[in-house]
Parts: C-alpha cells; sequence; structure tokens
C-alpha cells in the first residue's frame, strides 16, 4: 500500500544529473519511466544510500522500525499442468510426465491437508497455493478431473481447497493460480486474503515474437496480466506483483514494468509488495544455457524499485534465489520483506533453490541492522483495516492470527478436532493405506503398534505405503534427487610420523588429498573415525588445520560423538572444549555415525564398543548445541525389533525438536545384517518399508532421507528413491592421491551415473553442498 510521501516533489530540470534526481526522489518526486530508465544505469552506491533511507523511512511511518518481514508458509502446487510453455518453467509436467511419476493430475483435499497440516504444527500460518494457468483449456485430462470430481474450472477447485484448508487449520490462503477474470477474483475473496499475480515484464517482444520466453503462452500476454491487476486492485483485494529480472527484456522494459504497476496501485492501493525476482536458468528447459540474471542488473532493479514505488510499498525479494552472501546486498538496495519462506516444503517452482533456514535469514537480517520478524500472508496495512480489504468470512481467523499491530502473532493456527480415537495405539487395524495417510499428515499420532504394522506391510499394501510416502516426499521437500560431491577420509589411518602402509597418511599427505579432492570437483571432505591410542589427540585438530590448508574452501564434515568424546577425553578439553576446539579448527559440520541403534540392549549385543545411548544422545546434542549441524543414521536389519527401530525414530524427534540440528536421516542395512522383520519378505522390501516408514515417521522434523547406494546398489536405490528417498549421499570419490584412505575406497557415485539414476524416475537431478544449499559452480562470483 504506497500512500506516497508529504514531502515536497519537486521535479528535477529535464536531463538533470542522477544525484539531483536521487535528490528529488528523497524529497517525494516520483520519476517517469524515462527517468527510471536513467536510474536502472546508475551507479548502485547512489541507488542503495536513498534506498535504503527510503526505506527506513517508510518503515518508521508504519511503526515498525527497522523490522523486516516474512511469511511463514506451506508451497502447496495444486496442479502442474498449464496451458502456457514458458521456457524458463520447471513447474509444468503434461500429463505424459504425470503418469511416469505417478503424479495425480491435481493434488487430492487429503494430500493437501497432509501437508498444510504439517506446516500447522511447525507453526505456518500461510498457505500458498500455487498451479498452472487454466490446464483443462490445453489438457483433457485436467478437464476429466474436474468434472469426475464436480468441479466447474481449476480456480472453483482453487476455492474449495482454499475454504478447508482454513476451515481444517485455521491457516490462511494467499491464491496464486495466474490469470483470473473478475467473477472469478470474487469467488476466491471470501477464501483467500490475499492473492497474487507476478506481471513479470511488460515487453509485448517476448510475448509475440517466436523464441522468445512468453511465445505460445496466452496468459503471459503483458496487457492481460495488468488487466488482472487493475481487476484486483477494483475488487478490494490485497495484491502481490512483481517483475522477473534477466528472462530477456531490456533495461527500458524493467522501467515501464515498475511504472506501470505504480499506476495501477495510484488507482487502487491495493499492491501490498512488488517482488523483484532474479532469473535463474534451470536444466531440462529452453533456457537451460541462459546466463542467470546479472547481480550488479538484479541489485539496480531491486534499489529503482524502492525510488520508484517510494517509502511505503514493500519490496520483496526471495531469499533463496541470492546466495547467503548477497543477502546483504539486498538490503543495502532497499528491500523490507523475504516473501514466504517455509520450514517444511521445498519452493516447487525454483526446486533447485533451497530456502535458507529462518533462523539462518534472521542472523543474516540482523548482521545489516536489521529485525526479523514474521507476518501474515496479508501485510500488516490491510489487516489493519480489514473492514475495507478483507471479506467479512475471513475476519475471525485473521484475528487469531494477527497481533495488535497487524503482523503475526506468536501462536499455531487452531487445530481441527481429531477424530475419535485417532491417537495412540489403534484398537481395530484400520489398514496400512488409512495408517499411512494419518502417518503423513499427523506422525505423531500413531502410537507404536501403527508403526510397527507398517515396517511389517507387505505386497499392495507395502505399494500403498510407499506410495504415501513418496507423496509425503513430493510434497515437500519436491522432486530433485541430491547429491554432494565428496570424499572420505578415515581419520583411523592418520600417522604423525609418516605414512608407513596401506592407508595411512600423514599432515601433508591430507593437505594434498584435500587439495586433488576440491581440483576434481568436491565441496566436501568427510573424515571420521578414532585415532591410535598412540597418536596424540591434538591430531584430530591439526588433521582438519592441514585439510582446510590443502582447501580453503571446502567443507570439512567431521568426526563422529565417538570421536569427539576420544578429543574431549583424552586432550582433556571436556565436551563442550573439544567442539569449540573442532570450530576453531575448520569442522563445518558432523557425522551422526558411530551408533547402530538407539537400544542398549542391542549395543550389547552386537556393538559393545559403541558410545553408550545416552552418552551419544549427549554427544550430538552438545554439538548442535555448538552450532553444528549433523547427519542421523538407524542401522537396521540385525537383532533389533520393529519397535526398537520406532523408538530410535521417536527418540531422533525428540532431538531435533529440541535442537534443529539433523541435516538428513539415513536407514542403513547392516553390513551381514540380513535379519527380515517378515519371514520370506525380500531384502528390497525389508528396504523399501524402512525407507517409506522414515520418511512418514521423520516428515516435518527432518527434511531429507539419503539412499545409502554403497549398501543396497545403484538398482535398489532407484526404487527406495520411489519409497520417499530423496538423496543419495555423496559420490565418494576415491580421487588420485592415496585413494585408500577412505574407508569406502572403490565405491563411487561419478555425478554422470546420479543423472541418469534421476533420469530414470523422471525427476530432476541437483548438486549440493553439505548443508543441502545449491553447490557452487565454478567461477560463480559476486559483485564487489
Amino acid at each position: 500500500m504506497s500512500t506516497g510521501s508529504v514531502a515536497p516533489r519537486v521535479a528535477p530540470a529535464r536531463g538533470a544529473s542522477i544525484d539531483d534526481l536521487l535528490a528529488a526522489i528523497s524529497t517525494g518526486y516520483r520519476p517517469d519511466v524515462d527517468e527510471t530508465e536513467a536510474l536502472l544505469h546508475a551507479p548502485l552506491p547512489a541507488l542503495f544510500r536513498v534506498a535504503s533511507a527510503l526505506r527506513d523511512e517508510g518503515l518508521e511511518n508504519a511503526g515498525r522500525p527497522r523490522v523486516i518481514t516474512y511469511s511463514r508458509k506451506v508451497f502447496v502446487p495444486l496442479t502442474t499442468l498449464c496451458r502456457d510453455r514458458c521456457h524458463y518453467c520447471v513447474f509444468v509436467d503434461t500429463p505424459g510426465q504425470l503418469n511416469l511419476l505417478r503424479k495425480p493430475a491435481y493434488m487430492s483435499p487429503e494430500q493437501v491437508l497432509t501437508v498444510v497440516r504439517q506446516g500447522q504444527a511447525m507453526g505456518c500460518k500461510e498457505a500458498l497455493l500455487t498451479l498452472g494457468d487454466r490446464p483443462e483449456e490445453r489438457w483433457p485430462e485436467a478437464r476429466a478431473w474436474l468434472d469426475e470430481h464436480g468441479f466447474a474450472s481449476t480456480i472453483d477447485y482453487v476455492a474449495h481447497i482454499a475454504r478447508l484448508i482454513t476451515a481444517e487449520t485455521g491457516m490462511l490462503v494467499h491464491a496464486n493460480p495466474g490469470v483470473m477474470h473478475p467473477d472469478e477474483l470474487a469467488a476466491l475473496r471470501p477464501v483467500s486474503p490475499s492473492m497474487g499475480m507476478m506481471l513479470e515484464t511488460t515487453s509485448r517482444r517476448l510475448y509475440e515474437e517466436p523464441g522468445q520466453v512468453h511465445f505460445g503462452s496466452p496468459d503471459k500476454d503483458p496487457a492481460l496480466r495488468l488487466k488482472v491487476i487493475d481487476d484486483a486492485g477494483a475488487a478490494g483485494i490485497p495484491f502481490t506483483t512483481g517483475i522477473l529480472v534477466g528472462i530477456g527484456e531490456t533495461v527500458r522494459d524493467r522501467a515501464e514494468s515498475l511504472v506501470a504497476l505504480r499506476e495501477s496501485d495510484d488507482r487502487h492501493g491495493h499492491v501490498q509488495e512488488v517482488i523483484v525476482q532474479n532469473f535463474r536458468a534451470k536444466p531440462r528447459t529452453a533456457m537451460q544455457g541462459a546466463p542467470d540474471a546479472d547481480m550488479h542488473d538484479y541489485l539496480a532493479a531491486v534499489a529503482v524499485a524502492r525510488l520508484v514505488f517510494g517509502a511505503d510499498m514493500r519490496i520483496q525479494v526471495p531469499p533463496n534465489l541470492s546466495d547467503p552472501r548477497e543477502l546483504g546486498l539486498l538490503i543495502e538496495a532497499g528491500i523490507d520483506d523475504w516473501g514466504g519462506v517455509s520450514p517444511l516444503t521445498a519452493d516447487h517452482v525454483n526446486p533447485e533453490r533451497p530456502w535458507p533456514q529462518i533462523d539462518d535469514l534472521a542472523a543474516q537480517t540482523a548482521a545489516r541492522g536489521y529485525v526479523l520478524h514474521e507476518r501474515l500472508t496479508a501485510h500488516p496495512e490491510y489487516v489493519g483495516d480489514a473492514e475495507n480489504w478483507i471479506d467479512p468470512a475471513l475476519h475471525a481467523p485473521l484475528r487469531a492470527l494477527a497481533d495488535a499491530t497487524g503482523l503475526a502473532a506468536d501462536v499455531k493456527p487452531a487445530a481441527a478436532p481429531a477424530a475419535a480415537g485417532a491417537p495412540g495405539a489403534s484398537v481395530v487395524d484400520p489398514g496400512v493405506k488409512r495408517l499411512a495417510e494419518r502417518a503423513a499428515s499427523a506422525p505423531l499420532d500413531l502410537g507404536d503398534d501403527d508403526w510397527a504394522r507398517l515396517l511389517r506391510a507387505t505386497g499392495a499394501e507395502l505399494d500403498e505405503l510407499t506410495a504415501a510416502a513418496d507423496d509425503a516426499r513430493r510434497y515437500t521437500v519436491g522432486e530433485p534427487i541430491t547429491l554432494v560431491q565428496n570424499r572420505n577420509l578415515t581419520s583411523t589411518g592418520f600417522r604423525r610420523a609418516g605414512r608407513t602402509g596401506t592407508g595411512e597418511f600423514d599432515l601433508d599427505d591430507a593437505a594434498e588429498i584435500a587439495r586433488d579432492a576440491a581440483d576434481l570437483g568436491a565441496t566436501e571432505i568427510c573424515v571420521q573415525g578414532a585415532l591410535r591410542p598412540d597418536e596424540d589427540p591434538s591430531g584430530y585438530l591439526d588433521l582438519v588445520r592441514a585439510v582446510k590448508r590443502g582447501a580453503p574452501g571446502i567443507h570439512v564434515h567431521a568426526y563422529r560423538p565417538l570421536d569427539v568424546r576420544d578429543l574431549a577425553d583424552r586432550g582433556g578439553l571436556g565436551l563442550d572444549g573439544a567442539l569449540a576446539a573442532m570450530r576453531e579448527a575448520g569442522v563445518d559440520t558432523v557425522p551422526g555415525t558411530g551408533v547402530k541403534i538407539l537400544s542398549e540392549r542391542v549395543r550389547a549385543l552386537i556393538a559393545p564398543g559403541d558410545l553408550e545411548v545416552e552418552r551419544w544422545v549427549e554427544g550430538i546434542t552438545a554439538a548442535h548445541r555448538a552450532g553444528f549441524r549433523s547427519t542421523s543414521v538407524l542401522f537396521y536389519g540385525h537383532v533389533e525389533t520393529a519397535e526398537e527401530r520406532i523408538a530410535h525414530l521417536r527418540r531422533l524427534r525428540e532431538i531435533q525438536a529440541e535442537t534443529h540440528g539433523f541435516a538428513e536421516f539415513v536407514p542403513i542395512p547392516l553390513p551381514g545384517g540380513d535379519v527380515a522383520l517378515v519371514e520370506g519378505r525380500s531384502p528390497i522390501d525389508e528396504h523399501r518399508a524402512m525407507v517409506a516408514v522414515s520418511r512418514l515417521a521423520l516428515s516435518g522434523s527432518i527434511s531429507h532421507v539419503q539412499i545409502p547406494w554403497t549398501r543396497v546398489g545403484r538398482e535398489a536405490a532407484a526404487v527406495l528413491l520411489r519409497s520417499g528417498g530423496d538423496d543419495l549421499g555423496g559420490t565418494l570419490s576415491d580421487g588420485r592421491v592415496l585413494p585408500d584412505t577412505g574407508i569406502e575406497q572403490g565405491l563411487e557415485l561419478p555425478v554422470t551415473a546420479a543423472e541418469r539414476i534421476a533420469r530414470s524416475l523422471m525427476r530432476p537431478f541437483r548438486l549440493r553442498t553439505t548443508d543441502y544449499q545449491v553447490a557452487p559452480r565454478p567461477g560463480d562470483g559476486h559483485p564487489a
């Protein structure tokens, strides 16, 4: 809601300098298209200075000085069918692709509520409904689905789902269904307190010329999109819109787009936020070879958006589309909102770009002197004036979530009453399908007997279980299959005095191993294993320093709780001191291995040399509190019972609720362990059941389920990726320097092989970092 400034608005002389133009803007002048185009070519420091000052003025005007906002959301991809053919989009599928993916034309109400209820439990207040434009007008399969389920149109189904979400969970919906007619806007207004549609660009060239990004996409007609934005204003709907930078538009196009959006807001006052989004090239698209939006141009567009709209507009950028080191620059450029960020679901439109952790985003914001605060899907100005902007049907759910300022209150959306008898153990077996559906939406409601029933599923019931788990994976972490390029280094082989045999290495060798791994593309070195008793425990730290010396930018994933305890005890540092010393030496994350299953009975029988269970828990929670994220594991297929597996998963959830330190979970068949929970069940079905139950039991807690391809083989790994898995772990490169120093020498998964697995499943592939961010590409840079 841009109210403008009361300061003088004296226009600078035509042809005035950029400094004079910026001085006029700082006192309330609003640039025209020509002036906006000139500003987009101006030096960034000058733009940043005025844009930041305007942003700060606007936040003072709003009564929340130095507060940058975000919305805690779940992302619901209601359908990925679309009638458009945008050249940069990976969100859209064809009906044939949906069949290969075993994916429905539209998410069912049950699938939607499964995801939304998990978000509700995590404190999310917004459900973002995103979908393709009018798929029924291109695809008979979409029309048939709607007819079969009794809906006149996709928009009709959106309204039904939005109403259901608020009724069942208390969460508020932000509808983003593309082009809408006035009657459709009116139909959605009582169920969605805000709506959105990106303008993207006013460029008709990109829409009309063959080969351009919007050619053949009827809903990308700029005139049509501007009309929708204007119609939303006439209907009194708080509306989100914005521009897309780097899709082939000219600087003049950007200027015209920003001014056109301002003119619409001037007429109606309904534009609640303007998103300035940077293009990022995606594989499997017509623009996969195009360069990403130039960072300098992008920062200029962000700052100029602030200058065009003035102090009181909310200027938003998506934090996952920029590298963490660039977020501070975006704050300098004048933004005051990060948009929707999900602690649960992927960005299904940009699946290769994970959301930042909300705590990390808060830290990045604080580093520039601002406070991160949650808002609702409708911005505070509209919440505070709900009588004029929000349909009366939504006033009560809005009040339940808003604080006195119109921002989000520190509450969770009210849960719908649970079905009678839902919590606890089942009295009557409801069948695996129903149990799996309950597990997907409310895993804490199932009792141990229920989970054991799922672990023992066979035949058609096992297929139902894995399908439910794969849906839970699809609609939370998304479709990408990920892999980190790494190498193992077994610290048990460290010899400070110099290597004398196979598998041994010294500090200089460690540095050379790391240098070689980095040269081969590795972003991670995984170091674990207790030092020999005759090695000084300081070797743990010196080894990390040597790795960092050889490859300064590499991520060091090092030392199990057992190894840390050895450093703490023999080094005289104590547990907290050992962890602090590891941080100082250069350890980035830690493995959560060193325990088979969190059962003293099992440890005594098969791994008496492992840490006692409570000492392992103490060690991993201390590591998390010290700022280290870790993996988590369960070794199965030996003497453990189904109930002990479930107890292990529950304990991991408890730790995660306290520390938020687990990045992934890896269910690992114990080497040589082939004890089936169900007599006669095949090994692959044992693994399918374990992966599926892991996904469901940990959903909403530990996001990623990694498939241990080294233990099950590549062919089985592909099957397990359809049972709820989303990650393949690491390449485990042997490298060219002392390959025998890795514990899994001879087992490598080249990137090309992982890509083939992903292609066979019709799923995108993404190289990741250890902490599940986008792996840096050689030559990546950032503005000075």
